[in-house]
């Protein structure tokens, strides 16, 4: 088959079955409703993940039917083309990805400017302000404020389910994994540190020893920077992009979402969801090696 179809239940959910073998013949009636030949179905972890191999129409009639398929399930759905699912890069996004907050906006509170700086956020994120003019208005309400409240946002930041085993497990099996952040590499350098990232890329706050500055230096790292670093490192290890992984939430991850080979959009904003070709709602960051196809046997621990 020239194709396979990825359900995946999020975690919470396998218990209540909500990934069932009985679901199946009904989700391979629904892709030959459309045309297509099914092949038989392997799991990759019992109850939570599942290939269903098909041929005959796009991906993306596929996903769209199984997501119909599957209504108010808890399930996600992925399409792609079945030869060179595993990928050999992976950039991934920070902040509400491989990090369960907005670094930025925890700072921000430490300012008392956290409701306002969080408003800016939601726009830049939801696509309705050019990102790095947004960076410098955030950045500039942190001016004066004492380095030690990067310790304290430290602190309260706590890595995304499954964002160690993702990065583990693809390193493990060769890959080059970045980490592409619009915030600090104050943070990135130490959650790249936890989770075993190659290499992290971001904005570089600017301070005097004591207090923020209030500035970033130039130029920003922005949804541009991102797609470049996703191309460059493509060519220097020698990948097509068709070998490459990008996985991010908001709209400043839209354009390396868009280039890669397989481009998540990960619990994103509404404006990334829609235009991304591969979307994770339900599960967690182990999805995203679920649709490589990795099974749970070969998926290293998420703990530790």
């Amino acid at each position: 088959m020239s194709h396979v179809l990825t359900l995946i239940a999020a975690p919470a959910s396998v218990a209540e079955a909500a990934l069932s073998p009985s679901l199946l013949p009904a989700m391979a009636d629904a892709l030959r409703a459309l045309g297509a030949e099914t092949g038989r179905p392997e799991w990759l972890a019992e109850r939570e993940a599942v290939d269903l191999p098909f041929s005959g129409i796009a991906p993306d009639q596929a996903s769209a039917a199984a997501r119909a398929a599957l209504v108010e399930r808890p399930v996600d759905a992925i399409a792609q083309p079945a030869e060179g699912r595993r990928k050999r890069l992976l950039v991934a996004d920070m902040d509400s990805t491989i990090v369960t907050s907005e670094t930025l906006d925890e700072l921000a509170a430490y300012a008392g400017m956290g409701e306002k700086v969080a408003a800016i956020t939601k726009r830049s994120m939801n696509g309705e302000i050019d990102f790095a003019t947004s960076l410098r208005e955030r950045v500039a309400l942190l001016q004066g404020l004492p380095v030690e409240a990067l310790e304290a946002t430290w602190a309260k930041t706590h890595l995304m389910p499954g964002a160690r085993a993702l990065v583990r497990t693809m390193v493990a099996n060769g890959a080059h994994c970045a980490l592409a952040s619009g915030g600090f590499t104050w943070f990135t350098a130490r959650v790249a540190t936890l989770c075993g990232f190659t290499t992290h890329h971001a904005n570089i706050l600017l301070d005097d020893g004591r207090h923020l500055l209030g500035r970033v230096e130039e130029p920003v790292f922005d949804r541009d920077a991102k797609l470049t670093i996703l191309t460059r490192l493509a060519s220097e290890n020698g990948l097509s992009m068709a070998e490459t992984l990008a996985v991010g939430d908001g709209a400043n991850d839209l354009a390396m979402i868009g280039a890669a080979g397989l481009g998540v959009a990960y619990h994103a904003k509404p404006v990334v969801a829609a235009a991304a070709r591969a979307r994770v709602e339900h599960g967690d960051l182990r999805a995203v090696l679920y649709a490589q196809g990795y099974k749970a046997t070969e998926i290293l621990p998420d703990e530790g």
